[in-house]
């Protein structure tokens, strides 16, 4: 089992590399729901003002 970590002895970057990855991709998910959230309200307030004219 060690020697899969250790994945001929690169290892460290491998799973380096799957870890950053992992994370960039979580972020990009946070980032696109809140980006999205945004335009939402946005929408949302144009609406109300076009309803009010």
């Amino acid at each position: 089992m060690s020697e899969f970590f250790a994945m001929g002895g690169h290892g460290f970057y491998i799973w380096t590399s799957f870890g950053v990855t992992a994370l960039l991709m979580i972020i990009e998910v946070i980032a696109v729901k809140h980006s999205q959230k945004k335009v939402f309200k946005q929408l949302a307030r144009l609406a109300r003002a076009e309803s009010q004219r």
